[in-house]
């Protein structure tokens, strides 16, 4: 064989490759796991529990990443898609993690608060990005008539580069920061 055939091969023997690995694991994990289970508290129980709820949404989600790796035709969206897809496993394991380590739950909520943010740009890049392809998106944007909102969400019209509408948005985050702050210190505080 030619070298690097089997590397340049790599969508035929992934799949099996990781589902072998991810039966091998279950297969030593799940015994051990049982066998530690015997005669615990009700919180090693309840990690337990969680654990097996984790084995089982991560090869779900692992199969849909490996799909789009494996089918990787469109990469500006696909790209996207598998760092969404990436919530699921990451969203899982820092669930059980604070189960079993709760006092480290503030340090594994923020990695998993600051992917999230991460997420949700995708997720706008994503929309965008399949908006573009299907359409002129800039083009339609343009042709298209700036409307009146109703009005609980009346507006001033938006002025150059942003800055009155800037200027009105910071205004009122200023104005509920200082109600917010004046509340907590003179009404929490009695």
């Amino acid at each position: 064989m030619p070298p690097g055939t089997i590397l340049g091969n790599w969508r035929g023997w992934i799949r099996p490759l990781v589902f072998s690995v991810y039966f091998v694991l279950l297969c030593v994990a799940l015994p051990f796991c049982v066998w530690e289970l015997r005669g615990q508290t009700k919180a090693v129980q309840a990690w337990f529990v969680g654990g097996m709820f984790v084995f089982m949404a991560i090869p779900i989600a692992l199969l849909g990443i490996l799909q789009h790796l494996i089918h990787y035709t469109q990469p500006n969206l696909q790209r996207h898609i598998i760092r969404i897809l990436w919530m699921v496993p990451i969203y899982a394991i820092d669930a059980w993690f604070a189960l079993k380590f709760a006092a480290s739950t503030i340090y594994l909520d923020t990695i998993r608060e600051c992917y999230e943010a991460y997420v949700i740009y995708n997720f706008m890049i994503f929309v965008l990005n399949y908006l573009q392809s299907e359409m002129d998106l800039e083009a339609v944007c343009a042709r298209k008539k700036t409307s009146q909102t109703p009005l609980p969400f009346l507006l001033p019209p938006i002025m150059e580069n942003g800055k009155k509408f800037h200027s009105l948005v910071q205004t009122w985050c200023n104005l509920l920061l200082c109600g917010e702050a004046y509340h907590h210190y003179y009404c929490l505080n009695l």
